[in-house]
């Protein structure tokens, strides 16, 4: 019983609207969340209850719920007001995240668009229906890159509004840079200069002081020439680049830490311009210890994976969730 009345005044702690005037922005690689059907238009044969990962139902649901308890972990007492996703493959998988997991408490609403990723996996935007309303959205792709047609995710973009404020959310995953892709990387250059561009023209109409949060998985870290390039042209200040320097990071790549997933504000954000206030100091990542498991092969610790390989796991992510508090003035 004692265990009973604990939950449900988390719960309950949860479920009421936030106070104040700070919420929580949220960005997670959340690791390949298909569900167990057959969709005929991806490949996403591994990801069946037949496939190479015997992807069950039971599977299925027990990382919604995993995911969801990283997301109440990344909020603390209130969950985030702003969720960002990648590596979801349909609408179907958030409503399933949102409405039938403990996130029901956060009435979030759901942006996702399908992108031409042959895998099928999208971002996605979870936001609190109580503090946002979606003004617009739009995904944004380039028609062809190196005359090729593009197939990979595309950017989302997210107007959303909070009364008469108006924050704008870009959210991106860019391609891999492993496994010798050269190409892969002047995509990314492609795909991270029509995000400026698009940037450029919302900071223009504003007089340079429109609230702007880029956040996502860049596959690359703050220091890469990429993104330094990027956050300086944009006018952007990247909030993950200190805790980089650090030697800590989002995502382990044989051994070493590696912040790939990135929260980047408006500059008018960080100063006494803006209405929205994101103090570079609250960004984090969440690494709350059962987000953590041994690392098999290098000293340390690693994200818990859902699989390691093709071995089932059982884990979050192999991606932690990184965070950062924006305040309304």
């Amino acid at each position: 019983m004692r265990v009973t009345l604990s939950i449900t005044a988390f719960l309950l702690l949860m479920l009421a609207p936030v106070s104040g005037q700070d919420f929580t922005v949220m960005f997670y690689n959340v690791e390949n969340l298909f569900d167990t059907v057959d969709d005929t238009t991806k490949n996403d044969e591994e990801f069946l209850p037949d496939g190479a990962r015997r992807w069950t139902p039971s599977r299925y649901y027990r990382k919604l719920n995993s995911i969801a308890r990283a997301v109440s972990a990344a909020g603390g007492w209130e969950l985030p007001s702003l969720i960002g996703l990648c590596e979801v493959e349909n609408e179907k998988v958030l409503k399933d995240l949102a409405y039938g997991t403990i996130l029901s408490a956060g009435n979030y609403g759901i942006v996702h668009r399908e992108s031409p990723d042959p895998r099928g996996i999208d971002l996605a935007l979870l936001y609190r229906r109580d503090r946002f309303s979606v003004a617009e959205t739009e995904a944004w792709l380039p028609a062809v890159h190196d005359s090729i047609p593009v197939s990979t995710r595309n950017i989302l973009y997210v107007k959303v509004k909070a009364g008469a404020d108006t924050l704008h959310l870009v959210l991106c995953h860019l391609p891999s840079r492993r496994g010798g892709m050269l190409a892969a990387g002047d995509l990314r250059e492609t795909m991270v200069s029509l995000a400026g561009d698009a940037i450029d023209s919302i900071m223009s109409t504003s007089s340079g002081r429109a609230s702007v949060i880029v956040m996502g998985d860049f596959n690359t870290p703050p220091g890469e020439p990429l993104i330094r390039r990027f956050a300086s042209e944009a006018g952007l200040v990247n909030l993950s680049a200190e805790t980089a320097g650090q030697g800590r990071g989002s995502y382990r790549y044989q051994g070493t830490w590696e912040m790939i997933d990135q929260v980047l504000v408006s500059e008018s954000m960080t100063d006494s311009t803006g209405i929205l206030y994101a103090d570079p100091g609250s960004f984090r990542v969440v690494d709350a210890p059962f987000l953590l498991t041994g690392d098999e092969t290098y000293p340390g610790n690693k994200p818990y994976p859902t699989y390691g390989g093709y071995r089932y796991s059982g884990g979050y992510s192999d991606h932690l969730p990184v965070t950062v508090r924006i305040t309304r003035r």
